[in-house]
């Protein structure tokens, strides 16, 4: 199902599907002062759940909750903002703002941010938790009814495993949810987080075995499940305090590779010819993506064009809210200077076009078309991947898709859990996502094992920069790989400029997590914080 049909029953849910079931959920479920879903009054939910047509419904619910301004926009503010990799103009074009003190400085203080994608990621699990609680399924049946809502049943225990993935990675032991909240049962403890682990882990076996393309395009298939499920187990390799006591490390690898070259070998899956097609809007949906949240500009309110937008880039209003740091974007340069995916990752240069503004006309130039970097307003280029590009666009909200896993970084996971395997296969992986950008691998690839761990962790950064992923990929390798690849890099740039660059937090108990929300602790009864 394209866009407008996946995302349309957000405009109409409260018609069409609290009528329903009201999505049987009692709040947010962990914000017990949130009670912001309707509770269940009306008839049998099992019977609704069983019911292709309604259980549908639920699904695109549970897809509507991930296209949430908190889930979408902010989490990404939060994914990107914690990964050490970029500023913000938000807040004021200064490097003082409260933006820049809190995520962007890996900072884990109490912000906006933080609690609206905690609360965004907790709808996903409740609205998931509704659907797994009522629907019965038969992995035996060829019944095609039964296959549909098998598949409904799918994409509840994908999204679960997604949302509970993504807080975990954020806030570490977390209260979890498998049930709905009632009125009577509202707060939850703490789960540790390699608990946690090992529900995801099941989670997202279970949606592997469900998801049967019934949905059609648009929404996920099984491979999503075991993209998840193949990043997990790349996480919990390189972290032993988190492992199953019976696995080792290269148990854990080998677990990824699995699951990396089954998706591989569908051969479902191939790389777009234009990198920057992949951000413009113009290849929604192609062989490369692997799960991609639909978006349309009339039935979700995105507001990724105006939050994510170059200042002054399109006729309406836009704000800007991510520039990469410029240490980031001279490493990228210094490795592939004549790399095809520059200037579709990052922007520098443009005329102004802001509806009649002051200043429409005039050039707008940032680093490194301006090599100055006098002012913080000038000192870094803009992440150009999620702006609209119709600069003649005047409304806040767009419909330019959000891919969250896309075939080049499978290609890249596959590279890195082959040189861990040590099975000879890694170089053909980076191989092929480099030559779609003109590059060859550099000499770091052709060292040794070492060598080609670091260059590939570089490696997603280049391809996959601000899509979400970064906060994962710089942390998973625990905290000394962080500071030295990351902080350190940063910190100690010979680029550095103390008026213009903000200087990473390096203390380790303040860097690998965020602090859970004061909403949370404040209306959990079960928190000890």
């Amino acid at each position: 199902m394209l866009k407008n049909s996946i995302l349309i029953m957000e405009k109409f849910r409260i018609q069409k599907i609290s009528k329903l079931f009201s999505l049987l959920s009692v709040g947010v479920l962990v914000l017990s002062c949130d009670l912001d879903e309707n509770p269940p009054f009306l008839v049998d939910p099992v019977s609704l759940y069983n019911n292709v047509t309604s259980s549908e419904y639920a699904r695109d619910g549970i897809y509507a909750a991930f296209t949430h301004y908190n889930a979408m926009e902010q989490r990404m503010f939060v994914e990107n903002g914690y990964s050490g990799l970029f500023t913000t103009r938000r807040g004021g074009n200064k490097l003082s703002s409260v933006w820049m003190n809190g995520v962007m400085k890996l900072n884990p203080n109490e912000n906006v941010d933080n609690q609206n994608t905690w609360v965004g990621l907790y709808r996903i699990v409740s609205r998931a938790n509704a659907t797994i609680e009522n629907s019965v399924y038969d992995l035996d049946s060829d019944d095609p009814s039964q296959l549909r809502i098998n598949d409904v049943a799918g994409h509840a225990y994908f999204s679960r495993a997604f949302s509970y993935f993504s807080l975990t990675r954020l806030w570490g032991d977390i209260p979890v949810w498998t049930s709905l909240a009632t009125y009577d049962d509202i707060h939850r403890a703490k789960t540790p987080t390699k608990e946690v682990y090992n529900l995801i882990i099941e989670d997202a076996k279970q949606a592997k075995s469900l998801l049967n393309g019934s949905a059609g395009l648009g929404f996920p298939r099984a491979h999503a499940a075991q993209m998840l499920l193949a990043k997990v187990y790349m996480l919990l390799a390189t972290n032993p305090e988190l492992q199953d006591a019976s696995l080792s490390e290269m148990d854990y690898w080998n677990l990824a590779y699995t699951e990396a070259k089954d998706i591989y070998t569908s051969g479902d899956y191939s790389l777009v010819a234009d990198y920057a097609s992949l951000f413009d809007g113009t290849n929604e949906n192609s062989d490369e993506s692997i799960f991609e949240l639909q978006i349309s500009q009339d039935a979700t309110n995105s507001q990724m064009a105006r939050n994510y937008t170059p200042w002054r880039y399109k006729a309406g209003q836009a704000f800007g809210w991510f520039s990469v740091s410029a240490s980031v974007y001279d490493y990228h340069v210094a490795h592939y200077p004549t790399d095809l995916r520059l200037d579709a990752t990052y922007i520098s240069d443009y005329i102004q076009r802001c509806g009649g503004c002051d200043t429409e006309g005039n050039p707008h130039r940032t680093y490194p078309t301006n090599s100055s970097r006098g002012s913080f307003g000038n000192a870094h280029p803009y992440l150009f991947k999620h702006a609209e590009k119709d600069r003649n666009h005047t409304n806040q909200f767009n419909s330019q898709n959000l891919i969250i896993y896309r075939y080049a970084d499978l290609l890249l996971m596959l590279a890195e859990i082959s040189n861990e395997l040590e099975n000879g296969e890694e170089l053909g992986y980076v191989t092929e996502v480099l030559e779609r950008s003109g590059q060859i691998p550099h000499g770091g690839y052709l060292a040794d094992k070492d060598s080609f761990r670091d260059a590939i962790m570089d490696e997603y950064r280049f391809e996959l920069l601000g899509e979400g992923l970064d906060s994962y990929n710089n942390r998973r390798r625990g905290y000394a790989y962080f500071l030295e690849n990351t902080i350190n890099r940063h910190n100690n740039n010979p680029n550095f400029k103390a008026s213009v660059d903000v200087l990473l937090n390096d203390v380790e108990s303040e860097v690998m997590l965020l602090e859970i929300p004061l909403l949370e602790i404040n209306n959990n009864e079960l928190l000890n914080d």
